[in-house]
C-alpha cells in the first residue's frame, strides 16, 4: 500500500459498527457508530473517495482488536497505534498527544490538559480541538471532562450520552446528569 491509498475496514463492538480508516502511515480516522454498516460505508465513500474496503493489515488489525476489547471494558493501550496526523494542525497534536496518555478509567478536564500545554485559558481551545477528534477511541477524547465533573460536550453520535456510555464501560463512576446538564448557559 503507498503512503496515500486508503483502506477501510468496519468492526462489531459493544456498541455497534464502527470503521476505521488508514494508510501505510497509519489510522487516518476512526468513527463511532451512527446509523449502520451501510450509512458508514456511504460516509467513507464521500470523504475517502479513493479508500477501498479491504482485510486490514497486522497493525491495524490489532488496533482493531484492542479497541473492540476496550469497548467490551477490558483495559487497553492504545498509545502504540500510529496515526497519519499530516493534516492535523499542530495545536491538536498536541492536545490529542496528552488525551493519549489518559489510561482507562481516569479522566482529566479541559483545563487540566490547557494547564499541561502550559495556559489554562486555553481550555476551551483544548474542547474545539476534541470537537475535531478524527481518532475517536484511540485519541479517547470521552476521557475528557468539564470543570466541576460535568461531562462536557462530545461531537460524536449520540453526544454527551454516549460520552457517558464509554466512560461507564472504563469504570468511571459519574454523578447522574441534571436536568440542566445540556443546557449552554451564558458565559459557559
Amino acid at each position: 500500500m503507498s503512503d496515500t491509498a486508503l483502506g477501510f475496514a468496519l468492526f462489531d463492538t459493544a456498541i455497534g459498527p464502527c470503521s476505521i480508516v488508514w494508510n501505510a502511515r497509519g489510522v487516518v480516522r476512526t468513527r463511532l457508530p451512527d446509523g449502520g454498516e451501510r450509512a458508514a460505508r456511504d460516509r467513507i465513500g464521500k470523504r475517502y473517495p479513493t479508500a477501498r474496503e479491504t482485510s486490514p493489515p497486522a497493525e491495524i488489525k490489532r488496533a482493531i482488536d484492542d479497541m473492540v476489547a476496550l469497548l467490551k471494558g477490558e483495559p487497553r493501550d492504545l498509545t502504540g497505534v500510529k496515526l497519519d496526523i499530516a493534516d492535523v494542525p499542530d495545536f491538536n497534536r498536541s492536545v490529542y498527544d496528552i488525551a493519549r496518555t489518559i489510561p482507562p478509567g481516569s479522566t482529566l478536564t479541559y483545563g487540566e490538559i490547557a494547564e499541561r500545554l502550559g495556559d489554562r485559558s486555553l481550555a476551551r481551545d483544548v474542547g474545539q480541538a476534541l470537537g475535531q477528534n478524527p481518532f475517536p477511541i484511540i485519541v479517547p477524547c470521552h476521557r475528557v471532562m468539564a470543570a466541576g465533573g460535568k461531562t462536557g460536550g462530545f461531537s460524536a453520535p449520540g453526544g454527551a450520552a454516549t460520552k457517558r456510555r464509554l466512560l461507564a464501560i472504563e469504570g468511571v463512576r459519574l454523578e447522574a446528569p441534571s436536568l440542566f446538564d445540556s443546557l449552554e448557559l451564558p458565559g459557559n
